[in-house]
């Protein structure tokens, strides 16, 4: 009898650095992870597409980068997106207004989206979903551009965020504030997402878990959500780490604190207590790739 519940298990920032990519195969390998979203411009890109192919059953997405990343394209192809080192904005409130309002973005983002999935493609890798990098991927305007690309290049999954606030301030409520500002901001989006996705035939789970606890998603954690669920099909998602020189994780902010939250997102991966949780709860513990096959 097949399992009516699904959970896929993923890792953010594949390909940010060694320590992250470590970080992903080892919870790949020994824990939950099912499932990772690689930064194609990122310094360890080329790294994790070479760890990725020894590892045919990591589904592996587009980590989408328009924000606190580099760019594929050259700064001068972009230059209302990125500074001349070609770097983005920093901000996701003020990058997002100017995606928004500035009209000169909007095609340079449809090319540097296009560049990106075209870096995506010439990996190789079967392309499992997509998502972005502090979730710019679902600003209307990034999302209607991810939208008509999808057909060119076989786009069949993209992560819709959306968590119950309710359920993640039981389990936490550390940084409540942050946690109803961002809950009210990204169910609007969600509920905009919806719309377009259902409307062009794109996959979403019903429930992506990751954001409201950013930074946080710890074997604790886990163990207080997971028997709480009522979807039966979603994606839980952190930004497990493993000390290297260098690691920063841009969402989590100065490098000590980075490596030490990707630390303990890497353990919660590698828990047998979460697998159990996982299992006991009736959830098949599994990923994009297997579910369009089955035509979940």
């Amino acid at each position: 009898m097949l399992a009516q519940r699904f959970a896929i298990i993923n890792g953010d920032d594949f390909g940010f650095s060694e320590g992250v990519n470590q970080a992903i195969i080892k919870a790949h390998k020994q824990g939950v992870l099912t499932s990772t979203s690689l930064m194609v411009s990122a310094d360890a890109a080329n790294e994790a597409v070479a760890l990725a192919n020894s590892y045919p059953n990591l589904a592996v997405g587009l980590h989408l980068v328009l924000i606190c990343g580099r760019s594929v394209l050259p700064p001068d192809q972009i230059p209302h997106l990125v500074d001349k080192e070609g770097n983005f904005s920093n901000s996701p409130f003020l990058a997002g207004l100017r995606y928004q309002f500035v009209k000169e973005t909007h095609q340079e983002l449809r090319q540097e989206i296009r560049a990106q999935l075209e870096k995506f493609r010439s990996t190789g890798l079967p392309l499992s979903h997509v998502d972005g990098h502090l979730h710019l991927h679902i600003h209307p305007i990034v999302l209607r551009i991810l939208v008509d690309l999808a057909a060119e290049f076989d786009i069949k999954v993209i992560r819709l965020p959306s968590e119950e606030l309710g359920l993640t301030l039981r389990v936490n409520r550390s940084n409540l504030l942050t946690k109803l500002v961002w809950s009210g901001v990204f169910g609007r989006l969600r509920r905009y997402g919806e719309r377009i996705l259902e409307s062009e035939g794109i996959k979403f789970t019903q429930r992506v878990y990751g954001l409201l606890q950013t930074g946080g998603i710890t074997e604790e954690y886990l163990l207080g959500l997971i028997p709480q669920i009522q979807a039966d099909l979603v994606e839980i998602y952190s930004h497990p780490a493993m000390p290297t020189t260098g690691y920063a994780n841009a969402i989590h902010g100065d490098p000590l604190n980075g490596t030490l939250a990707g630390e303990a997102e890497l353990a919660a991966l590698l828990s047998d207590r979460v697998r159990e949780a996982l299992l006991s709860n009736g959830f098949e513990i599994t990923n994009h790739h297997f579910l369009c096959q089955r035509s979940i």
